[in-house]
C-alpha cells in the first residue's frame, strides 16, 4: 500500500493516485522536479519520494504545493468529481444563494437537521 494511504481509512476508496497526479500537475505548469522542490522549499530527492508515493508530504507542503501549481489544496489532492456536489445539486445550491437571508437560514437549518440524520444513521449501522 502507497505511504501516501496509511493515513486514511482502509475503507476509503482512492478515486485519484496522488503521486501521479501531483507529478502531472506539475509538469502542466512547466516545472521540473529540482524548480518544483525549490518553489516548495523542500529537496528534490523529496519531491522524487512523493511523486513515487513512497512519502508523503505535510499540510504546510500541501498548502505550498498548491501555490507553486496554482491549483486549490482540494484539486491537488482530490479527484475532480470527488469533492462538492454533484450537478444537479450545484444548480439547487446556486438557486438557493439567490434566496433572501430568512429563506437561506431556512434552507441551511434543513440541511444541517438531514445531514445529522444520516451522519446518525451510519454511525450506527457501524457499530
Amino acid at each position: 500500500m502507497p505511504a501516501y494511504a496509511m493515513l486514511v481509512p482502509a475503507n476509503h476508496h482512492w478515486r485519484l493516485n496522488f503521486p501521479e497526479h501531483l507529478a502531472h500537475l506539475r509538469k502542466d505548469k512547466g516545472l521540473t522536479q529540482p524548480q518544483f522542490a525549490e518553489k516548495i522549499g523542500v529537496h528534490v530527492a523529496q519531491v522524487r519520494r512523493y511523486e513515487a508515493g513512497s512519502s508523503q508530504p505535510t499540510l504546510d507542503v500541501i498548502r505550498n504545493m498548491a501555490l507553486a501549481l496554482g491549483v486549490s489544496a482540494d484539486e491537488l489532492l482530490f479527484a475532480k468529481d470527488e469533492r462538492g456536489p454533484d450537478d444537479s445539486l450545484k444548480l439547487q445550491f446556486e438557486a438557493v444563494c439567490r434566496f433572501d437571508p430568512e429563506a437561506k437560514k431556512v434552507v441551511q437549518q434543513v440541511l444541517a437537521s438531514m445531514i445529522l440524520q444520516q451522519e446518525a444513521r451510519r454511525w450506527s449501522a457501524e457499530r
